[in-house]
């Protein structure tokens, strides 16, 4: 249950029964007072807690420890184990979110159906037609009224008194309090002035039943289109969870069994069929096809795989059979860890909503008082009869201001933009991550496997005059086939593009940072070093010329002699990315500034850069120097994201704003980056930015309008404009607007959920 991370240890919970933001803050407050808890963060719209606590800290914050402070809260608690547990929970949470959709709907149409006689009785003489009604028949009106009101309160808003008294018995208070309150005393009231008229001032023993019946029917249904709109959110990451196949075809010896993914182990060799999912992390060892990887990597188009290749869990198969080694299985493999860095990032909490969920904490006491002042007030001030007046306006104020939208404004822009940026490619590890981003104004690049493959290529392939270019390719190829040096595979691969036979080699030699030798049908072969050659008295004269080229374009000489002779010499360099100059282009149309660092020397850095159109080159910088680069930039008031691949990138990457690893990285570079890219496609840092300042846009958006809706709900319902203009908010209105409030925020963060990765907006918004 509990997962390690630097110096602290964590447990996450799945958290039942929050309605409002102010139960997030309760909740919070419970689990932060369990002795040995260091930090907590409670998502509503996830219905998740993350809680850390230091090692060395009192043992009494153990996951058993949290589950009963949150039951002693009034709310219920599961603690989760590992990705397993994630994915049971996810999916358990999405069964109960249909269930209680179901069940809020069935429960408004019973508030439908018995509400609208009452709201019918409640407005006769405004309905044109009806005749109006004498004394004895408007009473039996208001009977019948509370008779139909009953089962709206005893069962369509249950929920409501029975989870504002839980909270009540442990002091506390969220938005069932104030519809409990609101509504609780308009039907207590309504009921005296029926039952009990001789109690009230001549003229003033009118009930409203229509404003219980219309209020708790229209905070339901707010509720079930909030529960089913909630549920789309997380459509992302149950679109990971999905990909994970349930069994495997492991290969026997006596042919293929089909067993439970869980039962796979490192070293088992699977059988991937046309068109299956593969379920682990692996190596192809036979067969050839595409594998469609767009789910994990968000590239579009299928990628070739064959022997050596790897291939990832969830990836699918295209038309041929493949024969997998398993190398990663369980929570190791990509898809696991995918899926829980995307959860840990869902269930961050970003300083803004810290904020919203202390002011939320606070609310609904707050309001309490303003409902109060307000029934006081206008009791003693108020036009007649002022006890009806006083208690109308007091239940508006309850009504109207529910602090969910300020609960749900920003965690579902949050989970939302998290879960299309993982769809994506971008695995964002956090809300602040994705909070800074939207704020980059600078990308520094390295070059290695950043803006290039990471792998030596023949970049010029040029035979000395007289020599045929099929025999000088076709022989050096047959001895580079035999080296391991990366030079080496980078001409063998070459040549078989290049369609050359193959040719057996004998007497073949290494000699280590020089080159190799070899005899290739009856002549004797050397490839490697101009000084190589030089050492072994081949004249390279005739080579000068293209020697010269290849060095101005920070190329590395492979020269080539053949009987004693030059044959001709191969440039090989690191090639750049194909989408690399694209996403550039873009980044820099949008008022960002690209540099590049490196640690390469100056000539191979300048060859990249014109390629790329990058004007800011800084080469031959150590680790040290590139963190103190980055450092620099941000004295500068820069906001500098740094994209790396390595562990020689693992300083700036830490030092940066915003770190961003290549998939393709080592280990080192993705703990340390904020960002980390599924696959090699710098195009995945555009999406990055585009994706945060769109969930900031969002972000504020949802908090404007809950913000405003209370700054101005709540003096309207309290009566402000009575006075000046002579209107009144009624509590059914009330009702509807804070069912609206909350229908809203979800609304407007679920337009992300529509987003794509087209272009670049210019700005930092």
């Amino acid at each position: 249950m509990a997962t390690g991370r630097g110096s602290a240890s964590e447990v996450q919970l799945r958290v039942r029964g929050m309605h409002c933001a102010s139960c997030v803050a309760t909740v919070e407050r419970a689990l932060a007072g369990v002795e040995g808890v260091s930090e907590v963060s409670v998502n509503f719209a996830e219905e998740m807690a993350r809680v850390r606590w230091s090692p060395g800290a009192p043992g009494n914050a153990e996951p058993g420890r949290l589950e009963l402070a949150v039951v002693d809260a009034g709310y219920e608690a599961e603690a989760l184990s590992g990705a397993a547990g994630a994915l049971k929970a996810a999916r358990g949470r999405d069964d109960e979110r249909e269930a209680n959709y179901r069940d809020l709907m069935r429960r408004f149409l019973v508030g439908l159906v018995c509400g609208l006689p009452v709201v019918a009785i409640g407005h006769w003489e405004m309905i044109p037609g009806l005749p109006p009604l004498d004394g004895g028949a408007q009473r039996t009106a208001w009977w019948l009224s509370a008779v139909l009101t009953l089962p709206i309160v005893l069962y369509v808003g249950r929920r409501f008194y029975t989870g504002a008294w839980a909270l009540a018995r442990r002091g506390a208070a969220n938005m069932d309090t104030l519809v409990a309150l609101g509504t609780g005393a308009a039907w207590i009231f309504s009921m005296a002035a029926v039952a009990l008229p001789g109690l009230f001032p001549e003229g003033s023993a009118r009930p409203f039943f229509e404003a219980v019946a219309v209020v708790i029917t229209l905070v339901v249904l707010g509720q079930a289109i909030e529960s089913r709109a909630k549920g789309r959110t997380s459509r992302a990451l149950r679109a990971l969870f999905d990909l994970a196949p349930e069994t495997a075809d492991r290969v026997t010896e006596d042919g293929t069994e089909t067993v439970p993914v869980s039962q796979v182990s490192p070293g088992d060799l699977l059988l991937v069929r046309p068109g299956a999912r593969v379920p682990i992390d692996g190596v192809v060892r036979a067969g050839v096809s595409e594998v469609d990887e767009s789910m994990l990597t968000g590239e579009s188009l299928p990628v070739a795989r064959g022997p050596g290749d790897e291939v990832v869990g969830g990836a699918v198969n295209g038309t041929g059979a493949l024969t997998v080694e398993a190398t990663r299985v369980g929570a190791d493999t990509m898809l696991s860890r995918i899926v829980e860095m995307v959860q840990r990032a869902q269930g961050s909490k970003l300083p803004i909503q810290r904020t919203v969920d202390l002011v939320a904490g606070r609310f609904v006491p707050a309001v309490m008082f303003v409902a109060a002042a307000t029934f006081v007030l206008w009791y003693a001030f108020g036009p007649e009869p002022p006890l009806g007046f006083a208690t109308v306006s007091a239940v508006s104020v309850l009504v109207i201001a529910c602090p969910c939208a300020l609960g749900l404004a920003t965690p579902l822009s949050v989970m939302i933009a998290i879960g299309k940026a993982a769809a994506h490619g971008v695995l964002i590890r956090d809300g602040d991550a994705l909070q800074r981003a939207r704020r980059v104004d600078t990308v520094v690049l390295d070059k290695t496997g950043t803006l290039t493959v990471g792998r030596p290529e023949v970049t010029h392939s040029e035979p000395a005059r007289g020599f045929p270019r099929d025999d000088f390719v076709r022989l050096a190829a047959a001895v580079e086939s035999l080296s391991e040096h990366p030079a080496a595979r980078a001409i063998a691969r070459h040549a078989r593009e290049a369609g050359a036979p193959r040719v057996e080699v004998q007497h073949f030699a290494a000699h280590p940072g020089q080159g190799a030798s070899g005899v290739a049908e009856g002549r004797r072969v050397l490839v490697g070093s101009v000084s190589f050659l030089r050492a072994a008295g081949v004249g390279t004269e005739s080579l000068h010329g293209g020697l010269e080229r290849l060095m101005a374009d920070g190329a590395t000489p492979v020269a080539v002699a053949v009987d004693g002779v030059a044959a001709g010499v191969f440039g090989v360099a690191d090639t750049v990315r194909p989408d690399a100059r694209g996403a550039v282009e873009r980044l820099q149309g949008a008022g960002v500034e690209i540099m590049m660092l490196t640690g390469d020397v100056e000539s191979a850095a300048q060859r990249i850069a014109r390629r790329t159109g990058i004007a800011r080159v800084r080469a031959e910088v150590s680790p040290g120097e590139k963190a103190d680069v980055i450092g620099a930039l941000r004295k500068e008031g820069r906001v500098v994201a740094m994209v790396g691949d390595g562990i020689n990138d693992a300083p700036a990457l830490a030092t940066a704003d915003v770190g961003v690893a290549m998939g393709s990285g080592t280990d080192v570079a993705l703990v340390t980056g904020d960002v980390a890219l599924v696959g090699d496609s710098l195009r995945a840092v555009e999406t990055l930015l585009r994706i945060s300042r769109a969930a900031h846009r969002n972000i504020v958006q949802n908090l404007a309008g809950a913000f405003i809706y209370n700054v101005i709900g709540i003096p309207i319902a309290a009566g402000a404009l009575y006075p000046a203009l002579g209107l009144r908010l009624s509590p059914m209105i009330a009702g509807a607007a804070m069912a609206l409030s909350s229908v809203t925020v979800v609304a407007n963060a679920n337009r992300l959920r529509h987003w794509r990765p087209r272009g670049m907006e210019r700005g930092r918004n």
